[in-house]
Order: structure tokens, then C-alpha cells, then sequence
């Protein structure tokens, strides 16, 4: 995504122009744009022209539109278009004032987005479709004799971060000193590249790819390296390398070794590795310490006020919210956290575990210290709830176990006694 204009500041109203420049940037607006925003873009709309005679003609004319948003709907399948439909906002020549239009938003076609309030969810999130190199976590050296590409890929994207030319002597009979000196510098030049544009807490794998036996030299000697000059961070991190076969150093080689199902299959593990693990995490703990492993937004609430959440995991579907104050509780909870020293975790509702996550009412907890009165607090309040208070918000709290001869009040309270047992069940199975 490119961002081309920015006349805004953190927590008040201001606009922002952006053009999406991969599919993936597809994805990141549709988690930008709200209902309530205005969005301004270039779209075709047919006109009816009436002549002085009475006949009238129909034309396409291609036209500045601004609407105020009121529905965004995106599909997996079609990546390449965003279509958002709402009211216009401004007259023009063709288009009154209020009338029902749909903006389709397409691959390298701006935007300008203004919104009443930019949260640091929002700003997060365009910091992240901004900058392609917080997404990438797979790195690759791709390497021939005297050349080598280094590169970050995200899921539509490859970056050539340095590319490295070095003049190597030709191997002679007897005469071998000169080459091997060659291959070390530049080796060294390979290394001192890796150092500078590979972040090792984002890159789950870097693809080391030559023909022949290079990269089995080049991972050797690096390894060697680091032992000598005590570069901790390469040794911590070797088993993050992959060593693979390409026909020649030149970065479209790469879509060769991509294209390897056993690759594939490996780097599609890479991409959410991280939530995975945090997420197999939370379910153990919810099996065998449910003290210290909560989900509900009211019950996580009372866990943050105690700052006692170690690691939050919510979905980004619940950033998508239409109601604006439901939006801002979670928008202000994710800061507290933050604020407190906790992690925040974003999944992402098109990935599996985002999916699962979603299914714990898209929010979870993983807390400090266990906290067993947070189940008696949110039973009271849910008691209170049933004697006619207003708590509309209120949930059963589902980590609490009850007996199975309880007597039920309604349906809603039997349906989340089976669900916590299945969930239960669940988190054992894992």
C-alpha cells in the first residue's frame, strides 16, 4: 500500500490518501474502511442526457465520487476489488447530493478515507500495509558465483532488499588461493547483508538457494563466522535456514523454488507460526489451569483492570464492528494491555487460526497470575443481569465449570454449558 497523503493525528478526525499496489493491500482496506467514514475515489456511472428534441442518450462517464459508508464487502476469491456501497455526500455535475452509489476500488486506483476518530487500531493497521517489511517473515538469499540477491516475501510480495555483485578470480591449476579469497569476501559481503535487512523476531525462515553446492559453502562459512566473531543471533537463529536448490542466482529464480509443493507447504506454516503456538497455548491452560486462560470481552475487561493480562489475542473481525462504541471498548482495551506491558496479538479472520479464535468469541486471555474470583465478579453481575438490570453487554462467563445437574434458566445458559464442555474437550484433544 502506498500512502500518498496524511492529514490526520492519533485519536481526532483526518483524511488519509492511499493506493493499493498488491492484493494483500485489498485485504488491509477492507479492514480500514468503516461504516460511517467518506470515502472519495474515481468511479465509471452511466448518465442520461436529455436533447432539446426530446431523445435522450446514455453514456459512461467517468467521474470523482464522495460517499459516506455504509456497507464494505470483500471477497476472497476476487482479491483484486473492494466494493463499498453508501450515499454521496457531494454534488456534482451528474450525481445529486444523497443518491445510492457503489465505489468499486481497484489494484493501483487511490483513495482518500477520512474518518471521524483514527484509533491506533486503524493507524496500526495502515502502519502495516504501509510497510511491507513488517509482514514479511520469510527471508531468501538466492546466489550464483560473484552474485546474490537478498529478499523479503510476504503472501503477494517479494522485496529485493540488496542486491550484491562481487568479481571472483577463476579457479587455475595450482592457483586456487585467489578464488577461495574471493569467495570469502564475498561471503562476507552475503553475511553483513543478512545482519542489516533480516529481522530475526519477524523472519520465521530465511531460504538460503545456489546451484550446485554455493549455499552449502556460503551456510558453512557463516556459521563458522558467526562462531568466530560471537554473532549470537545467527547461531541462535540457524535453525530458521532452508537450504534449497535454484538455477542460478537472479531473483526470478526464486519462482522456481517457490513453487516446490514441500516449500509451499513449509512457508505456509511460517506465516502465522507465532498465533498458532500462542493459541495451542491458550487452550492448554484452559484445560488444565482455566484460573489463568479466559474469554469474553466483560470477563478479560475485569482482568485488564487487575493488569493482570499477560497476552491478549483478539480477532481483527471485531474491529469491523458497527457499533461504534463496541468498536472503542475494544480499541481502548487493546491500549490499557499494551500500556500494562502485555502483548497484544492481532489474528487475522481469513487465516485458520483467526477462524478458531473467532469461534472463543473472537477474544482471549492467557493472564499473569491466576484469577478464580474473576468467575464469582462476572456470575454476580450476569445474576443481576436476569433480575432485570441493564447489562446488555453481559455474557454468561463460559470458564466457569458447573455441575451437571444444575438446573438452567433458560436456553442461552444450557447452549453455553455445552459449548464450555465442548470447548473443554476440545482443549484435550489439543
Amino acid at each position: 500500500m502506498r500512502l500518498i497523503k496524511k492529514i490526520l493525528d492519533r485519536g481526532s478526525a483526518g483524511e488519509l490518501k492511499l493506493e493499493p499496489e498488491e492484493p494483500e493491500d485489498m485485504w488491509h482496506a477492507y479492514n480500514l474502511i468503516a461504516a460511517g467514514d467518506s470515502l472519495r475515489a474515481s468511479t465509471v456511472r452511466k448518465v442520461v442526457q436529455t436533447t432539446d428534441t426530446g431523445s435522450s442518450t446514455t453514456t459512461k462517464k467517468r467521474m470523482i465520487l464522495t460517499i459516506e459508508v455504509q456497507s464494505v464487502g470483500y471477497d476472497s476469491a476476487a482479491a483484486s476489488t473492494l466494493r463499498v456501497k453508501g450515499r454521496t455526500i457531494e454534488e456534482n455535475e451528474f450525481v445529486k447530493k444523497g443518491s445510492y452509489h457503489t465505489l468499486d476500488l481497484e489494484l493501483h486506483s487511490a483513495f482518500t478515507l477520512r474518518k471521524h476518530e483514527w484509533d491506533s487500531i486503524a493507524l496500526d493497521r495502515v502502519e502495516m500495509a504501509c510497510n511491507p517489511v513488517h509482514q514479511a517473515d520469510v527471508a531468501a538469499v538466492i546466489m550464483h558465483e560473484g552474485l546474490a540477491n537478498v529478499c523479503l516475501i510476504t503472501e503477494h510480495l517479494t522485496i529485493n532488499r540488496q542486491k550484491i555483485e562481487h568479481t571472483i578470480p577463476r579457479k587455475r591449476k595450482g592457483l586456487c588461493a585467489q578464488h577461495d579469497k574471493g569467495m570469502e569476501k564475498f561471503f562476507d559481503v552475503i553475511i553483513a547483508a543478512i545482519i542489516k535487512h533480516i529481522d530475526f523476531s519477524i523472519v520465521k525462515a530465511v531460504i538460503i538457494a545456489s546451484p550446485g553446492f554455493i549455499k552449502d559453502q556460503f551456510y558453512q562459512y557463516m556459521l563458522a563466522k558467526a562462531t568466530r566473531d560471537d554473532e549470537r543471533h545467527l547461531l541462535e537463529n540457524r535453525n530458521k535456514f532452508i537450504l534449497l536448490h535454484s538455477s542460478n542466482g537472479f531473483k526470478h529464480a526464486l519462482t522456481e523454488v517457490l513453487q516446490d509443493p514441500l516449500v509451499l507447504n513449509r512457508l505456509s506454516d511460517t506465516k502465522a507460526t507465532g498465533e498458532m503456538k500462542l493459541l495451542e497455548q491458550f487452550m492448554q491452560l484452559l484445560n488444565d489451569e482455566p484460573e489463568k486462560a479466559y474469554y469474553g470481552l466483560e470477563v478479560i475487561e475485569k482482568a485488564n483492570q487487575a493488569q493482570a493480562i499477560e497476552h491478549l489475542l483478539i480477532t481483527d473481525e471485531l474491529f469491523r464492528n458497527i457499533d461504534f462504541n463496541k468498536r472503542r471498548r475494544y480499541v481502548q482495551l487493546v491500549d490499557s494491555v499494551k500500556e500494562n506491558g502485555g502483548d497484544v496479538r492481532l489474528f487475522s479472520s481469513m487465516h485458520a487460526s483467526g477462524e478458531r479464535l473467532g469461534q472463543l468469541t473472537g477474544i482471549a486471555a492467557i493472564l499473569r497470575f491466576p484469577m478464580p474470583d474473576l468467575d464469582l465478579a462476572d456470575d454476580h453481575q450476569h445474576h443481576e443481569a436476569n433480575n432485570g438490570n441493564n447489562h446488555d453487554d453481559l455474557q454468561p462467563n463460559p470458564n466457569r465449570p458447573t455441575d451437571d445437574n444444575a438446573d438452567f434458566d433458560d436456553d442461552r445458559s444450557a447452549n453455553t454449558y455445552r459449548a464450555l464442555n465442548a470447548n473443554r474437550a476440545e482443549a484435550s484433544a489439543w
